[in-house]
């Protein structure tokens, strides 16, 4: 018998997600099961294949709603979950008892760990410093800029190897440690701790970049990062240089997009726009503090002029 468990890809939460749910299932139904995963990205083009759902048990979890009918768990807290409105018809007229969707959580991870306890009566107490600091870190409930940049926490420097290593191999392995392995062993892991070393210093290198390439208007904080060798950043870096700021608007492309993330600082006092819904609007999405938008490959002016475009309305 298989799993197959598709999960948002370079993301603790989506990674803690994939844990979480993974072990449930193999204790309350599918012990013996074979697990394989699928990491997801948003894409311009953001499609399902038919061939994704090889398993005999199928599962989405922190990731977009799919109308196939070979799915059957699917768990997600985004406002932007569904692709199409048809998408969204599906779901609410399906009532799937497996189908689960609650856009007022932080993180996935403490959603499916409530269904999992109050639905199922599954409990797993040792998996409790998994869930909070999946909570923290989806929510952006760090106490300061500087927790979330300084990467103490062995947690945090596990976000930097989710979110930087190249590939999915690394995190499914993550995902496979996060099932029964405190944090603070896993990051001890040879692999772990010799990837960590080589990202931490292109980490700093990425303070660097930002501080020399930003703009600051009216509590937004812009930059741009086309051609210089960065497929992310820690996205509380802008706040710590810049303390005070509100929002933050980049450009930076990869091997399969060029994005526009638009974030929300968690310790500015008043946030008034809802970044997902101004997301979508581009045909991206997120949550209502911070959202992405997805362009092909190249399409570099498309997304700087959209990000101009952002800047422009969260200046006013």
């Amino acid at each position: 018998m298989k799993v197959r468990v598709l999960y948002h890809d370079h993301c603790f939460d989506g990674a803690a997600s994939a844990a979480f749910f993974s072990r449930f299932l193999k204790e309350t139904r599918h012990p013996a099961a074979e697990y394989a995963y699928t990491g997801m990205a948003h894409t311009a083009d953001q499609l399902f294949a038919e061939s994704m759902f090889d398993g005999d048990v199928n599962a989405i979890v922190d990731f977009k709603y799919s109308p196939n009918p070979k799915l059957t768990w699917w768990f997600d807290h985004h406002q932007s979950a569904f692709l199409t409105p048809e998408d969204a018809r599906h779901f609410h007229g399906s009532h799937n008892d497996l189908h689960f969707f609650d856009p007022a959580y932080r993180s996935c991870t403490k959603f499916i760990r409530d269904i999992a306890r109050d639905r199922f009566n599954f409990h797993a107490p040792d998996l409790d410093d998994l869930v909070k600091w999946a909570d923290i870190i989806d929510g952006a409930q760090y106490p300061s800029p500087e927790a979330a940049v300084e990467l103490s926490a062995p947690a945090t420097q596990l976000v930097l190897v989710i979110e930087a290593v190249k590939g999915s191999e690394m995190v499914q392995r993550i995902i496979g440690a996060m099932q029964t392995m405190p944090l603070e062993e896993i990051v001890k892991l040879p692999e772990i701790a010799s990837a960590f070393a080589p990202l931490y210093e292109r980490h700093l290198r990425s303070i660097d970049i930002i501080r020399e390439q930003a703009v600051t208007r009216d509590g937004v904080i812009s930059f741009d990062l086309v051609g210089k060798d960065l497929e992310g950043y820690n996205k509380f870096v802008p706040y710590f240089l810049f303390p005070g700021s509100t929002y933050t608007v980049s450009v930076s492309e990869s091997t399969f997009r060029t994005k526009v993330s638009v974030g929300s600082s968690p310790w500015a006092k008043e946030v008034n726009h809802n970044l997902a819904t101004i997301c979508e609007r581009y045909g991206g999405g997120g949550h209502p503090r911070v959202g992405a938008i997805s362009f092909p490959v190249g399409a570099i002016d498309e997304a700087r002029k959209a990000a101009r475009e952002i800047v422009e309305e969260l200046s006013r």
